[in-house]
């Protein structure tokens, strides 16, 4: 594994990891992670990583602006800089690493692999969402589910338009623009009008991202395959559970990449 840095299109420093498969690659894959974490993804996205390089595929991880070590402020993310920071990673994953790319988004690093879809190139070809936020409207501004309720209810809301930031949390600050944002894009539309083959991971007891809606949006777009992770609440929540979020991941797409998926 080796450091690298990368720049966005706004000028923005990320800070970003490399793994390279042993010998020559049979492709490369771009880790997006989910809101308030880094490049990491607690872990998992580093034991993700060395099992695509075991077979055959670099991995390039990196951290979303305001995230991790990466350049820019909490408050100061929104979708589109974020589209932007993926949009960098695939440019440097397309110079510097050899074959098709793919994408692997967890959460709410879906947003900006879904709403880039439609100007994603074909060398992009396969798309993998881990819990996926795909509804930003019923996860953060009207929400459903636990997590929603706790950290985006009316008196957060509240706190945000005075303050022009709520905690996510506790800790996380997120700004008035990227709430705003929240009520412009449609991600589960851009993901479900989409046709390049794509695998959708979800534990069907998340308490953060709606099940139902990543299920539904599987279910009307071609060419994906749909995958419960039983009695799992966000984030594949024991190591016995990532570790078959990662296996069978991994397993399609080296399955995909034989051409037998």
């Amino acid at each position: 594994m080796q450091r690298v840095g990368l720049t966005s299109l706004d000028g923005v420093q990320l800070d970003a990891a490399l793994h390279r498969a042993p010998d020559n690659a049979r492709g490369a894959v771009v880790l997006a992670h989910g809101i308030t974490v880094d490049l990491n993804e607690g872990g998992m996205f580093v034991r993700l990583a060395d099992q695509l390089a075991a077979n055959g595929f670099d991995a390039l991880r990196f951290s979303y602006r305001g995230h991790g070590e990466s350049g820019g402020t909490q408050a100061g993310v929104t979708i589109a800089g974020e589209v932007l920071d993926l949009q960098a990673a695939l440019e440097y994953a397309r110079q510097e690493l050899p074959g098709p790319l793919l994408i692997i988004a967890a959460s709410f690093g879906a947003v900006s692999t879904a709403v880039s879809l439609p100007w994603l190139r074909v060398d992009v070809e396969r798309v993998v969402l881990w819990n996926p936020v795909l509804d930003l409207r019923r996860t953060f501004v009207e929400p459903e589910l636990p997590w929603g309720t706790d950290n985006f209810n009316r008196d957060q809301q509240r706190f945000l338009q005075e303050n022009g930031f709520l905690l996510i949390d506790g800790e996380f600050k997120l700004g008035r623009v990227m709430f705003d944002e929240f009520n412009r894009y449609q991600p589960a539309e851009d993901f479900v009008r989409d046709t390049r083959p794509a695998l959708v991971v979800h534990g069907d007891q998340d308490s953060y991202v709606s099940y139902d809606v990543a299920r539904d949006a599987a279910a009307s777009r071609a060419n994906c395959d749909f995958h419960t992770i039983v009695g799992s609440d966000h984030g594949f929540d024991s190591r016995h559970r990532e570790d078959e979020a990662i296996k069978l991941t991994v397993d399609w797409i080296v399955r995909g990449k034989r051409g037998e998926a």
